[in-house]
């Protein structure tokens, strides 16, 4: 396997060099009325807003360079992982990192194979 560049491979081209911090989705969520699971990885509206952030902030922890069947999607503020990983370890930190970012309210691990 080699290193994983989640938000490339799932949403195509490459990830803002500085992406929108937590404080600037809330900010925008409440300043253009947005819901902050709707607000990009630049501040902007977008359908796929929590998703694409949390496929930043996996591309930005180095302990997340191997996943390669793993995709990252939303259903409202729910995040949805799918795919294979290793271990449960590895999907509990994948959980703890989506849960974590703003707009995230639930991590959904159904469609996630372990071993």
């Amino acid at each position: 396997m080699g290193i994983t560049n989640f938000f490339s491979r799932l949403f195509g081209g490459d990830a803002p060099e500085e992406p929108a911090t937590d404080e600037q989705v809330e900010q925008v969520a409440q300043e253009q009325s947005i819901a902050p699971e709707k607000v990009g990885p630049t501040g902007e509206y977008d359908q796929s807003g929590v998703a694409k952030r949390v496929a930043i902030a996996f591309d930005q922890n180095p302990d997340t360079e191997n996943f390669d069947r793993l995709w990252v999607a939303q259903t409202a503020s729910t995040v949805v992982l799918k795919g294979e990983v290793p271990t449960q370890d590895d999907l509990n930190m994948l959980v703890g990192i989506a849960s974590a970012v703003k707009g995230a309210t639930d991590v959904n691990t159904d469609e996630v194979t372990v071993g």
